[in-house]
Formats: structure tokens, C-alpha cells, sequence
């Protein structure tokens, strides 16, 4: 496939090795507009935002991938594949099951399950287990300990249900998963068919455990930077 792809805009070239994927669009503008020196909007198609600029001298890019498995599997599947980018860092949200985890604190996802079935199409003999590039992982750690932050190294689920029929996931705590989002498994398991890089770095925006514990949709836009700075600092 030539670009542009159909959901992409940008020309060859246009996206750093390294690009920050959050799910929201406001926060990849966020991103751009306060932490990139000159950064340029590289897409816009369906209003998911994408921007190139440098941080620190090093040229970096950020675009969102929208919610869901199939939105960021789409999205990390033509950046890996048609635009040269080498690594991908998911900076999402995620709700956690861990009674040690509280809002703003951070989650590196060592793994990703899932109850969805993206890794189907492998027709793989077996369960692939979807997890992140190790190198990026221990950046990510060594950068959380440097900061003085909390945080926890884990597994993570990768849902495809937000508005779940039959409970809220609270089986997963029992196999010691500290939290639920909805993209990961999918970008984990692009970045390995592709031969490339990829890490899911999650604050806890709210807690299964502590329901009290919740944060809105504009602090989740704007006041997650702990997270975005690690990303930024090993991107």
C-alpha cells in the first residue's frame, strides 16, 4: 500500500521513528501544543490528530488511535507498515483491580490479555500471548524510579467491552491483572508481526476497588503528564 493510507494523510517522511499514542485526540493536541518545540499537524483525518515536533533535540511524533482494538489496530498497523515508525508508546487510561493502585498512578503493561479475538487471524496452533518490547519497558521503569513516581510493572486486560452485561471484570484481579483498558493486546500484537517496538503506559483514571476513585474527562485530556513525560523522556 502506497501513502497516503485510507486513514492516514501524512506523506512518507512526515512521522518520527517514535510516535505517543494516546486514544483521545484533545490529548495528542495537548502533547503537541505543550511539550513539542514546532510541532506540525501531520493528519487530521476523522479528527484523529497527528503531530511531528521535536522534544529535547530529538524529533518525536504523536497521534491518537481512538478507542478499541479494531481503531488502534488500524492505526499501529500503517504506521509500523507504511510509514517507517519503529516504535509505538501507548499513553492511555486504565481502571484499575490492584488494592495498591489509586488514581494518577501509573501502569507499565508488561502484558496484555484480552477477551477479544484480534490475534485470530494468525490462525495460530495455540494462545499468543501479546506483550510489550522489554527495552522500552525497562526505560520506562528506570524513568518512573528516577521521578520518584508510583507505579506497578504488570498485566494488564485489554477489553473489547466497556459496558459489560455480565459484571465488571473483577475475575481478572484474581490472576493478579492490575487493570482494564481497551487497546493494548492489539498494539502488542501488531508491533510483533511487524518486527517492531511497542509499550502500553496506563495511569489509573478510576478503581474497581475504590469506586470513589475516578477523575473527569478533561483531567484525563490534560493532567496525566507524569505519564506523558516518562513516554517523551524514553521516546
Amino acid at each position: 500500500m502506497a501513502v497516503p493510507t485510507p486513514h492516514i494523510e501524512a506523506k512518507a517522511g512526515d512521522f518520527a521513528e517514535t510516535v505517543l499514542m494516546p486514544g483521545d485526540p484533545l490529548r495528542s493536541k495537548y502533547i503537541a501544543e505543550n511539550f513539542l518545540e514546532n510541532p506540525v499537524l501531520v493528519n487530521n483525518v476523522r479528527g484523529v490528530q497527528g503531530y511531528t515536533g521535536t522534544y529535547k533535540g530529538k524529533r518525536v511524533s504523536v497521534m491518537a488511535s481512538g478507542m478499541g482494538q479494531p481503531s488502534i489496530g488500524i492505526y499501529s498497523y500503517e504506521l509500523f507498515n507504511f510509514y517507517g515508525v519503529e516504535s509505538i508508546i501507548r499513553i492511555g487510561s486504565c481502571g484499575t483491580y490492584n488494592p495498591d493502585l489509586h488514581v494518577r498512578d501509573l501502569v507499565l503493561a508488561q502484558g496484555a490479555c484480552t477477551n477479544g479475538n484480534f490475534a485470530s487471524q494468525y490462525n495460530l496452533p495455540g494462545t499468543f500471548c501479546p506483550i510489550a518490547d522489554f527495552g522500552l519497558l525497562r526505560k520506562a521503569a528506570d524513568e518512573c524510579e528516577r521521578k520518584g513516581l508510583r507505579f506497578k510493572v504488570g498485566n494488564i486486560l485489554s477489553s473489547d467491552i466497556f459496558y459489560n452485561d455480565s459484571g465488571s471484570g473483577m475475575e481478572w484481579a484474581k490472576m493478579n491483572v492490575l487493570g482494564v483498558e481497551m487497546e493494548s493486546a492489539a498494539l502488542y500484537c501488531n508491533a510483533a508481526r511487524a518486527g517492531k517496538k511497542a509499550l502500553c503506559i496506563c495511569t489509573v483514571s478510576d478503581s474497581f476497588i475504590n469506586p470513589d476513585e475516578n477523575t473527569t474527562a478533561e483531567e484525563r485530556q490534560t493532567s496525566f503528564t507524569d505519564m506523558m513525560e516518562v513516554a517523551l523522556e524514553i521516546a
